[in-house]
């Protein structure tokens, strides 16, 4: 059995000019640091950051707290592609196409960037996370939908791109998300099935699920 991942202890020491991603909202782009300063957090030292995300303008937040990864960027043909150090899984589409995979491995990651698109994040499978944790972020990847803005947060989350209309047209986005929240959906029956071993843990989370949560699990469970 895999031991639990710790999160403790001190923060990583940030610097201005660092670039970083926040895992639990990449729509937001990487961010640039614009300023650290100290900070102080119960009884240890924090770093209070001003960070100036692409899609979402500026944010102060705790190093502490903020779970954020630093990131390398390139730039490749003026798409603001993300190169390699995001997520540290290779999840994205651009994590893959930056990689240095060698083999066939590589090459379907080159040639089928859809299959990247329709993948549900990897944290809402780690098995060193707990089931409530899994929960959590599953419910939490309801903030998106199939159309307007949070279309394109969800593509800026998905692809790894700032700008996911350079690669993709707004009806191949649609046509993606599709697939990919009918993934999430089901991802989020199987882990109900998962928390029975723990009874009240499913009905605690889905309290704070959007309506979109809801209505997903009725519509599996009407096919059943």
């Amino acid at each position: 059995m895999p031991e639990p991942r710790s999160h403790a202890s001190s923060p990583p020491a940030y610097r201005s000019g660092e670039e970083v991603r926040h895992r639990q909202r990449p729509e937001w782009g990487v961010g640039t640091i614009q300023r650290v300063e100290a900070a102080r957090r119960g009884n240890s030292i924090d770093q209070r950051l001003w960070i100036r995300f692409p899609n979402i303008g500026m944010k102060v937040l705790l190093a502490g707290l903020g779970d954020l990864e630093r990131v390398n960027t390139s730039t490749a043909a003026g798409e603001g592609i993300l190169g390699e150090g995001i997520g540290h899984d290779g999840h994205t589409m651009a994590d893959r196409e930056a990689s240095h995979e060698q083999g066939w491995l590589g090459e379907i990651a080159r040639k089928r960037p859809e299959e990247a698109m329709v993948e549900i994040p990897p944290q809402a499978s780690d098995p060193f996370l707990s089931l409530r944790q899994r929960l959590e972020f599953t419910i939490g990847l309801y903030r998106f939908e199939p159309s307007g803005g949070r279309l394109l947060d969800w593509a800026v989350a998905q692809s790894g791109l700032n700008d996911p209309l350079s690669r993709f047209n707004r009806h191949e986005l649609e046509e993606l998300f599709t697939r990919w929240a009918h993934r999430r959906d089901q991802h989020l029956a199987k882990l109900g099935q998962e928390a029975r071993n723990e009874p009240g843990l499913f009905d605690s989370v889905m309290k704070k699920a959007p309506p979109s949560a809801h209505k997903a699990l009725r519509k599996l469970h009407g096919r059943r």
